[in-house]
Order: structure tokens, then sequence, then C-alpha cells
């Protein structure tokens, strides 16, 4: 005879993660008109990323569950991310954000033009 789990002992069980989904850190309760990033607390990362425009996240929510869960009430909020190194929330306008990707963008695409120019010459 097979011991099958009750109803309640189903709804009790904590709900596992799939390992290929795990320790991705996710911003919970994000705001629309911004794009959000997790930064490394190293050197002065935090620092390049405020003179680009970034702003530190106050509190918020971060990752799934988890036992060593971020702290620092009316703060920043520290996430461990491993070997000692913690991390903040910082996030930068959208419309800042989607500037700066049009940037990057175009300098690829020129680098590629190059490229290919160079290719069709047989350089």
């Amino acid at each position: 005879m097979e011991n099958k789990p009750t109803q309640a002992q189903v709804v009790q069980r904590v709900r596992r993660t799939p390992i290929g989904q795990r320790n991705k850190l996710a911003v919970k309760d994000q705001d629309p008109n911004y794009h959000y990033r997790i930064v490394n607390v190293t050197n002065d990362r935090v620092e390049q990323f405020i003179e680009q425009g970034y702003e530190i996240v106050p509190t918020t929510k971060v990752g799934d569950k988890r036992v060593d869960s971020p702290s620092s009430l009316g703060s920043a909020t520290e996430v461990p991310v491993g070997n000692g190194v913690k991390a903040i929330v910082m996030r930068q306008r959208k419309d800042w954000y989607e500037e700066d990707q049009r940037t990057k963008q175009k300098s690829i695409d020129d680098l590629e033009a190059t490229m290919n120019q160079a290719a069709k010459r047989g350089v």
C-alpha cells in the first residue's frame, strides 16, 4: 500500500525551487519607470554607478526565500552575494538607461560596420 500525503500535508510543504532557477537575485516591487541592478559594494563601484545616474534604493525586497536575508532597515538593503561580498540595489531612470543602451549599441554597430567593410575589401 502506498502512503500518499494528505491535502493538509501538501499545502504545508515548502515549494521547492528547481536548481536551474536558484541564485538569481530578483528585485521585487520594482517601479516600471526605473531600471534596477544589483551592484557589488567593492572598491568605488557604487560611486561609479552614482556618477552614471544611478541612485541607491533605500529598502527593498531582494531574492527569493533566503536564510541570510537582506538587512538594514531604513537604509540601503545589503545582500550577501558570496565570498564575503555584499551588494546593494541601485536604480536609474528608464529613459536614461535606454539612452545609455542606444549609445552602447551604436558603438557596437560602428565597429561591426568597420569590420564588414574590411572584410569586403579583403583586408
